[in-house]
């Protein structure tokens, strides 16, 4: 009777739900990310053919053309220093908002509500763009100092605006949810890992920062900070404001905001049950499959061949070269997830999801990258061009 209440815990609505949606927001953020890549080449391409039927004289102009095309790239690309420091830049955020979460709570919903609302509108931006397609135009609208928009990225803006006013208002999971989703979307398609050196320095010092917040920092703070941050819930602004304005009806009737830090999914069999999926989990883990996928396109483009000397394997054991990075590092992440969510039912504790994503992910595509002949290549110049050797090495 208890194996079969572990087993239906296990594949409840509520852990479906966070299975399903975490893994498609890895594979559309990742896919989102290639396609921007591969747009802002086409782009950067079709700048260099003007500028090449400029006439020698106009070298200036040249300059100016490829000056402007790395000024519109929006990537933002981490470097070594950017993922060392990021674990001890988390753990000081998460401290300040446990110990000044009561009177920096206003500027946290805030803050939190305007980038909800941008990702948002970067996850709206395609519909948006599909939609308007019959009458769209790519003449973009000058908006004063907040610069020049299309009209989908108008319509997106507006309806992503209108969305987290919703949520202000009526505090719904869903919205939460929504919104969370367009930060996961965004920050995966808009952050990139350039080397498998910098993903693993990344991956492991979050490991080891979500470690020590879920299992030490009770010794530290009499509490788990962790599970505290994630699950306070905010004042509404609404609310404060209300209540400045001596508004006790409107303040005291405005319900808490639960930020969108994470994604929860309550469950459909058990009232009152929900499962908690923090956006890092989703985030870091989707970084790391986002630079996998890159390198299987890049690779694939450009036939790149092995470390050394290009081989014919015996058929017996190429079974492995079928498979990309990215199937790999996706069916990992997939085991991952599973291995963290039945641990938690077995401990009966929240448990930190990086414990068991991290190896899941980057243990097989290090396994992978080493016997494909590809791992000194991915970890320090994974995209850099490779002369394809003239002859076969039988």
């Amino acid at each position: 009777m208890q194996a079969f209440e572990w087993a239906s815990s296990v594949v409840d609505s509520s852990r479906v739900s966070t299975f399903v949606i975490s893994i498609l927001l890895i594979v559309y953020g990742s896919f989102r990310s290639l396609n921007i890549e591969q747009e802002q080449k086409e782009k950067d391409r079709d700048k260099e053919k003007q500028a090449m039927v400029v006439s020698t004289s106009s070298l200036l102009a040249i300059t100016g053309i490829n000056s402007g095309s790395e000024g519109e790239n929006v990537m933002q690309t981490i470097s070594v220093w950017q993922a060392m420091c990021m674990p001890i830049g988390a753990s000081i955020s998460l401290l300040i908002m446990f110990l000044f979460f009561d009177s920096l709570q206003l500027v946290f919903a805030i803050c939190t509500a305007v980038l909800a609302m941008v990702a948002f509108a970067f996850l709206l931006l395609p519909m948006c763009q599909y939609l308007l397609r019959p009458c769209h135009s790519n003449n973009k609208v000058s908006f004063g100092f907040c610069g020049r928009f299309t009209s989908a990225e108008v319509l997106a803006s507006v309806l992503s605006f209108l969305i987290v006013c919703i949520w202000i208002m009526t505090g719904h999971w869903l919205l939460m949810d929504a919104l969370g989703m367009g930060l996961c979307v965004a920050l995966i398609a808009l952050v990139q890992l350039p080397n498998l050196k910098v993903s693993t320095l990344l991956l492991i010092g979050l490991l080891i920062y979500d470690v020590f917040w879920v299992f030490f920092s009770s010794y530290l703070f009499s509490t788990n900070v962790m599970v505290r941050v994630a699950t306070r819930p905010a004042e509404n602004p609404i609310g404060i404001i209300a209540k400045k304005l001596h508004l006790f009806s409107v303040g005291n009737s405005a319900p808490k905001l639960s930020l969108p830090g994470k994604l929860v999914f309550p469950s459909l069999q058990n009232s009152g049950h929900f499962s908690m999926l923090g956006l890092g989990d989703i985030v870091m883990p989707g970084l790391l499959l986002c630079f996998v996928l890159r390198f299987d396109s890049y690779k694939q483009t450009q036939s790149l061949p092995s470390d050394a000397n290009v081989t014919v394997l015996p058929t017996s054991i190429k079974y492995y070269h079928r498979i990309t990075y990215f199937q790999c590092s996706l069916v990992g992440y997939f085991l991952g997830l599973l291995t963290s969510t039945i641990s938690s039912e077995i401990f009966q504790a929240a448990q930190p999801a990086l414990l068991y994503l991290v190896p899941f992910t980057l243990g097989p595509l290090l396994l992978m990258a080493y016997l494909k002949g590809d791992l000194k290549r991915m970890w320090t110049e994974p995209f850099r061009t490779w002369t394809q050797p003239k002859y076969l090495e039988v």
